[in-house]
Parts: structure tokens; sequence; C-alpha cells
């Protein structure tokens, strides 16, 4: 076979021939890879079509809408009622405080307490039980925002502040 265009060649025509050879060898490699990936894809979607109708399929979409909408409003009830319990919660009791002490000389035992019984904004009431010989003596007095206005104890200064600061507390604790 005379070429004039092969001759020109600075390489030898076999050196070509091979590769092109290996060449045409990997197009055949990657050919089967693509046809056996579209293979795959081709059973992956004849599963999720098995037994399904374009209806069948329309049903499906609808029935999940309906599904998405009734988790929408389950959560809006759940947030009303959540923010409800929330205002609920900021009125009950949920910071307490207790200070036993001794009220009179020669008693001993810590008999007497203040306890003070507030909310998450420190309104309340502090309750005072001084015990002495003669009998037990009760006084509560009413506390709005954290203080009173009647004069208090030391004791009754002491259990607030300790109701006070259970929030803090239990912070530290969970942390």
């Amino acid at each position: 076979m005379n070429s004039t265009f092969l001759d020109k060649l600075p390489i030898d025509a076999g050196y070509i021939l091979i590769g092109l050879l290996v060449l045409v060898v990997i197009l055949f490699i990657l050919v089967f890879y693509l046809m056996a990936n579209v293979r795959q894809r081709n059973r992956d979607i004849r599963r999720l079509l098995s037994g399904t109708t374009a209806a069948d399929l329309e049903e499906i979409i609808l029935n999940r809408f309906a599904d998405i909408d009734a988790v929408k409003n389950n959560s809006k009830r759940l947030t009303k009622e959540h923010k409800e319990m929330q205002e609920h919660l900021a009125i009950c009791i949920n910071k307490i405080g207790l200070m036993k002490y001794d009220a009179f000389e020669g008693m001993g035992g810590n008999l007497s307490f203040a306890l003070a019984l507030l909310n998450s904004e420190n309104n309340g009431v502090v309750l005072n039980c001084m015990h002495s010989r003669e009998g037990c003596f009760a006084y509560a007095k009413e506390i709005i925002r954290g203080e009173a206005y009647v004069a208090l104890s030391e004791e009754e200064k002491e259990a607030i502040e300790r109701a006070k600061t259970v929030e803090e507390e239990i912070a530290e604790i969970l942390e």
C-alpha cells in the first residue's frame, strides 16, 4: 500500500495503528459501561412504576399532600397548645425557697421556717411560721416582682432569694 501521507509522517505507521486499536478498545469498554448503566436505570424505573398507572401515581401524590396538610394542621394545633401551656405555667408556682431557723433563743432544732412560693415573674407569697413554746404563729406576705410592700425579716428575705435563684441552680446542674 503506497501512501504518500503516511510516508511523510515522522512516526512509523505501525505505532499509529496500535494507538488507534487501543483507542477503539477503550471506546468499546466505555460503550459497555454506559449500556450497563442504562440497563440499571431502566430496571430502577420499571421497579418504581411496576403495578402503577398514572392514575395510581396521581392518587399517591394526592395522598401525600393530604398527609402533609394534616401534619401542618397538627403542628399549628400543637403550637397553639404549647403557647397556652406557657401562659398557664407563667402564673403557676415554680420557684420555692425554704429557710429554716430558730425564732427564739433556746428553742433549738430549727423548727421555724420561712417559705417563699413564686411564679416565673417572681410574684407570689412568703409564709413565715414561727414555733415557740406557746404555739406556732404563721404569717403570709405578698410578693410582687420579688419585692414586698411590708417589712420582711432576714429569714424571709433569704427564702425569697433562694427561690429566685432556683432557676439558675437548675441551669447549672443541667450544664
